[in-house]
């Protein structure tokens, strides 16, 4: 439909009226026909301006109409998105599960490998031992002839069991006579030792006792000495004395008139009674109270600023959303 131009229009009839002779016009036109052009004027004024409507209303059906569109294609967007991240997901839990049964397996081959691999060498290890046991005992055969050949012509034994159970006979004895003579000697050796540690402590009880009797002599001569310092230091002391009860005094004074304000300002009368530790306790605990509120109201104004500039950087997702639609 073709869009009804009113300057267009006023244009034309401005034109029209100003060529126009008003004396003709009045001699010529009654006030009914007059009135007749007014209501065509307004005829044409509404028609045109119900064409302009409906031009309107058809404009804003459309931009609905694509609006819609716009959004189920961001709906159908959104849904890709979705199915391409969870196969993403997919695609990496896969890879990973290949991955670590691939690396189990290869752990597992290197495992039998490096098992292969110490069987051989226990193999190679027990064959050596076989060879070196064998070497052993192709060396002692010989031993074994001469035990055999002193048996058949010694009258004593009668078997090579024989010879042997003597041997060990004569081994134990041979050993315990060995640790008596181990035990003969250390005895004595102890006796010794302890002979030359009653010469040693004789030596250093007589050494001490000269040095106690010498610092006995070199203590009462200091305490003689120290008798004057100590007398002027209790002079010293009592007079001191006076000055700390003093300064005690107003300590006290001071902790009590703290006490006194920490109540009045919480509304309460204070506790009479109390001993000064008591109220020094807790003073520290108001202290400590109040330092806790003032740190929690920075973090909390640093919180409220750090919301206020996310807020003014970050543009929300509706008006991105409306500045698309105005653009298309």
């Amino acid at each position: 439909m073709a869009t009804f131009n009113f300057e267009e229009y006023f244009q034309t009839k401005f034109t029209e009226r100003l060529f126009q002779d008003p004396e003709a016009n009045e001699n010529h036109m009654t006030a009914a026909t007059r009135l007749l052009e007014k209501k065509r004027e307004m005829f044409d004024l509404e028609q045109a301006l119900l064409a302009q409507k409906e031009e309107f209303q058809m404009k804003m059906a459309s931009l609905n109409v694509r609006r819609e569109e716009l959004d189920k294609k961001e709906l159908a967007l959104r849904g890709s998105l979705v199915k391409f991240d969870q196969f993403l997901i997919e695609n990496d839990i896969k890879k990973q599960r290949a991955e670590k049964k691939a690396n189990q397996e290869r752990n597992a081959k290197e495992g039998k490998v490096a098992e292969v691999e110490e069987k051989i060498k226990e193999k190679e290890k027990l064959a050596a031992f076989v060879k070196k046991q064998n070497a052993v005992i192709q060396r002692e055969k010989v031993y074994r002839a001469y035990m055999e050949t002193v048996v058949e012509k010694s009258s004593e034994f009668n078997e090579l069991r024989d010879v042997l159970r003597k041997h060990d006979t004569l081994s134990s004895n041979l050993n315990d006579l060995i640790e008596k003579g181990q035990v003969t000697s250390d005895a004595l050796d102890h006796c010794k030792q302890e002979y030359y540690n009653l010469l040693m402590k004789n030596d250093e009880a007589t050494m001490r006792y000269t040095n106690t009797i010498a610092d006995l002599t070199w203590k009462k001569e200091s305490a003689t000495s120290n008798a004057q310092k100590w007398e002027s230091l209790w002079n010293h002391i009592q007079n001191t004395a006076a000055r700390n009860v003093l300064l005690l005094g107003r300590v006290k004074m001071a902790t009590e008139n703290v006490y006194i304000q920490i109540y009045k300002q919480r509304g309460i009368s204070p506790k009479e009674g109390e001993d000064i530790d008591e109220q020094l306790k807790k003073i520290k605990t108001y202290i400590s109270d109040l330092s806790d509120i003032i740190m929690e109201s920075e973090k909390q104004d640093a919180m409220l600023k750090e919301n206020a500039m996310s807020r003014l950087t970050k543009p929300t997702k509706a008006m991105m959303a409306d500045a698309k639609v105005t653009r298309g």
